[in-house]
Parts: structure tokens; C-alpha cells; sequence
């Protein structure tokens, strides 16, 4: 009988399989479908700041639209203030109602202070755990680097100090030194880490001559990245991995695991192959670790991380001299001329 149980953040899964943070689950429905396939966690949509932000002014924008029109008519509608994040406090507290696994929620912020605010309000919904959803994107030529770490280092240290649940951080890979970032939050008290965030682009489109934003789903190949990291990070930081982007089967969710992971995240593959996909995902990790005679995944786990491997240079650098120096096969097998 394989055991696919694993902790993470302190917490027991039944299995390693976690539903991603997406619009596909603010849908009671699909909350119950994903448990019902065996998800063994989920982690909630974001709670964007910045969003509410945007409808507040909107809000504002239309109850002001009609104002002092005459004399005897200065306002259209009554004052009214937007609900801030408590639409969204309201639906996690129902997603936790109906679900028998964990769920995490996730917040991104803008201010220092919301951090900490909205970090406590999630936390008093009953959720299981709390994802800190980090980004930057470089708007200001003047703004130092090291101020923008800093900062997330501190909303994370300042967050542990007034949460009893445990915490994750979601990152993006664009760091110049994301080892010692992660090594500064996992002393700050980090539970966990997401690696990675994935961060829309923008796109043109050249017959409209616009900007859009394309809802891109991953693929196969983004999963390298993460698992790069995941081999680099395992047995060194006291923190939890979870790998995420580009875990789109069984086996790729295995890879991660065997890289040094605790746990996968899934959005895209339930997207591309529905819900029940995750049944399959985690045959596919069972048939595998019983034609391999592993029992659990911990006989796996960090088994080709740097630390374990017998090539240090897999996990460098280096290897892109390899790679190039073979240059020469990809010419055979692909028959550039």
C-alpha cells in the first residue's frame, strides 16, 4: 500500500496534491469537486488591496456621477462606503464551511499596515494557513532594491508576530540572489515557501494595435525553474517547499518531489482537464512509486537535490557550458539543415 501522506506548514496531507490559487475556486462547487478528487489542500483566491482599491474608486465614480446637477439637487445617492475585503472575507469563510481539508488563504497587500490588518482577518475567518502573495514590479528607477526586500522580510517577520496560523510565502523568481531572500525569511519565521509566483505578462496585439493581458496557462516546461530551486533549497532552509507552475501530471509533481519538495501546487491542468484530473495525477504518482518498490514519498523526497546528487555542478551554472559543448546533437536531432 503506497502512503502519499506528506506535511506541510506544520500540517498533515493526505497527499502532496494542492489546488492553486485561482478563480476556479471561488465556485462552491468546484471546491467540493476538488476534494472529492482528492486534493488533499487548497489554497483560496487572493485578496488583492489593490483591487479594492479599484472598485472603491469606481463605487465613487458612480455615485458621484450625477452630482450637482441643479440647485436643489446636490446629491443623487446617499453617501455610502465600500465594503473593503469584507465580500471577500465572507466567501472564505464559506469556502472553510463546506470543505474537510485544509484551505489557505492568500493575500496580497499594498500598504505595510494592511499587511498586518487583512493577514489578521483572514486568519479569523478559521482558514488553516496563510499564503503571503509576493511581487514587485519595478515602477520607480529610484527605489533601491534592497528597500523592496527589506520591506516583504519585515511584513513577514511583523505577521508571525500576530498570526497562530502558520504562514507561506509565494514568490516570484525575480530576485538577484533569491537564496538569501528565502534564507532572511526562513529566519524571520517563514512556514513555507511557494516557488513560484507566475506573474501575467502583457501582450500586442498587432491587428488592433493594443496592449492585452492573455490568461496564459503554463506548461510543461515551466516547472524547471522551480524545481531548480527546489533542489538547491532542500535539507537547507527549516521552512516547507512547495513547487509550483508547470505541474501539469503525476510525474511532474514526483520530479518536484524528488528535487526536494513537500508539496505541489495545481491551476493550469485542472483548467486544461477539469477538476477530476487530480484523481489521475495521483494514480499516476502511485503506479509510478509502485513500479520503483517505494512505499512513501519520503523513500523520494530530496533523493536528487544538490545536497544528494553525485554531480555538483547539475544545480549550477556550470551546466549551460555542458549543454553547450553538446550543442552539436541538437543539430542531428532536429535537422537544421
Amino acid at each position: 500500500m503506497i502512503n502519499l501522506k506528506t506535511n506541510y506548514l506544520g500540517i498533515e496531507l493526505k497527499n502532496p496534491i494542492i489546488v492553486g490559487a485561482s478563480n476556479l475556486v471561488t465556485d462552491v462547487a468546484n471546491l467540493k469537486a476538488a476534494e472529492e478528487a482528492g486534493a488533499a489542500a487548497i489554497v483560496y483566491k487572493s485578496l488583492f488591496e489593490e483591487q479594492i482599491h479599484l472598485e472603491n474608486f469606481e463605487m465613487g465614480n458612480q455615485l458621484d456621477e450625477y452630482n450637482d446637477r441643479n440647485a436643489e439637487m446636490i446629491r443623487l445617492f446617499p453617501s455610502m462606503e465600500h465594503a473593503g475585503p469584507q465580500e471577500y472575507l465572507y466567501k472564505l469563510r464559506k469556502a472553510k464551511e463546506v470543505l474537510n481539508i485544509p484551505l489557505i488563504g492568500s493575500l496580497n497587500a499594498t500598504y505595510f499596515e494592511t499587511w498586518l490588518e487583512y493577514a489578521k482577518l483572514i486568519e479569523d475567518t478559521g482558514v488553516n494557513a496563510i499564503e503571503l502573495n509576493f511581487y514587485s514590479i519595478p515602477k520607480d528607477f529610484n527605489k533601491d532594491e534592497k528597500d523592496i526586500v527589506n520591506e516583504q522580510i519585515t511584513i513577514v517577520k511583523e505577521i508571525k508576530k500576530i498570526l497562530n496560523i502558520p504562514v507561506s510565502v509565494k514568490l516570484s523568481p525575480f530576485y538577484t540572489n533569491i537564496l538569501k531572500v528565502v534564507a532572511a525569511m526562513d529566519k524571520a519565521g517563514a512556514d513555507g515557501f511557494v516557488l513560484f509566483n507566475r506573474m501575467f505578462q502583457p501582450d500586442i496585439d498587432l491587428e488592433k494595435e493594443t496592449i492585452y493581458s492573455p490568461f496564459n496557462l503554463s506548461t510543461d516546461n515551466d516547472n524547471r525553474l522551480a524545481m531548480r530551486f527546489a533542489g538547491l533549497l532542500f535539507d537547507r532552509i527549516n521552512a516547507d517547499i512547495c513547487s509550483s507552475s508547470g505541474i501539469l501530471s503525476g510525474l511532474d509533481a514526483l520530479k518536484m518531489i524528488m528535487a526536494g519538495a513537500d508539496t505541489v501546487q495545481v491551476v493550469s491542468t485542472l483548467y486544461r482537464h477539469k477538476i477530476s484530473h487530480i484523481a489521475t495525477i495521483l494514480e499516476d504518482m502511485t503506479s509510478w512509486l509502485e513500479s520503483k518498490n517505494y512505499k512513501t514519498l519520503k523513500d523520494i523526497r530530496g533523493k536528487l537535490s544538490e545536497k544528494n546528487t553525485k554531480d555538483p555542478f547539475v544545480y549550477k551554472r556550470a551546466q549551460y557550458i555542458d549543454l553547450l559543448l553538446k550543442s552539436g546533437n541538437l543539430l542531428k536531432t532536429y535537422r537544421l539543415r
